[in-house]
């Protein structure tokens, strides 16, 4: 047979598309196999690793409960004895100490006369309080005495618009006594032409109060209707 009728005789280069077809399929196919193979490796190393994690982790956090059980373990041993100590120190104090008895041996009658304890220096402790006392007493005697005073204002009226008010306040200001100290004065308008006047005074409350202040200043009826308390203030 000669190459022609050979040639003629197979096939494969007419099926060539199909051949070239089964082969992309073939490394088709191995490519993904080995990709999908690759994949699955890298996710089991990736659950392999965050296992080891959770281990360490669950490993420290044991770690971490033991020792917070052991300093609870300490505090509550600490509280106990604190709780003990108290009573301790109570029945310390509790128990009375009791001095021993002095006994004389082989003493005489004359012996039984003598004071053990001393009463020269209960003398001694006696003068020295008693001059503490009277030096006390001394110092705070010469500390002034704080006065009590009081600020108030008073409204003078007039019988009407025809009353001088400047010979009314010269006798508002003629009342004088010991405590009393007139201050700042001025007119006050009340109406029809009408005006009060309204001074100010510093009275020490012991000895200055305002019964007496009217009392005195309603003498000049020849001037004065009627006083008024307009403030009172303490200083």
């Amino acid at each position: 047979m000669s190459g022609l009728q050979c040639l003629a005789t197979e096939n494969v280069w007419f099926d060539k598309q199909r051949y070239d077809d089964a082969e992309k399929c073939f490394y088709e196919g191995a490519n993904g196999t080995v990709t999908k193979s690759s994949s699955h490796g890298g996710g089991d190393q990736e659950l392999v690793s965050r296992m080891k994690g959770m281990e360490l982790e669950n490993q420290t956090l044991h770690k971490v409960v033991e020792e917070m059980r052991a300093a609870l373990q300490k505090l509550e041993l600490r509280v106990a004895s604190l709780e003990k100590s108290p009573a301790a120190v109570t029945c310390t104090k509790a128990a009375p100490v009791k001095a021993a008895p002095v006994k004389v041996e082989n003493g005489d009658d004359d012996d039984s006369d003598i004071d053990l304890f001393g009463s020269d220096d209960d003398e001694e402790a006696e003068r020295i309080k008693q001059e503490r006392l009277d030096a006390y007493a001394a110092k705070k005697s010469k500390k002034p005495a704080l006065i009590a005073k009081s600020s108030i204002l008073l409204d003078v009226k007039p019988w009407d618009d025809e009353t001088d008010m400047g010979k009314l306040e010269e006798c508002v200001r003629s009342v004088q006594m010991d405590g009393l100290l007139w201050g700042a004065s001025k007119l006050v308008p009340v109406g029809y032409g009408i005006k009060k006047l309204q001074i100010n005074c510093v009275v020490e409350d012991d000895k200055v109060g305002t019964d007496i202040l009217e009392e005195e200043l309603t003498k000049f009826e020849d001037y004065i209707q009627s006083i008024d308390v307009a403030a009172f203030n303490k200083i």
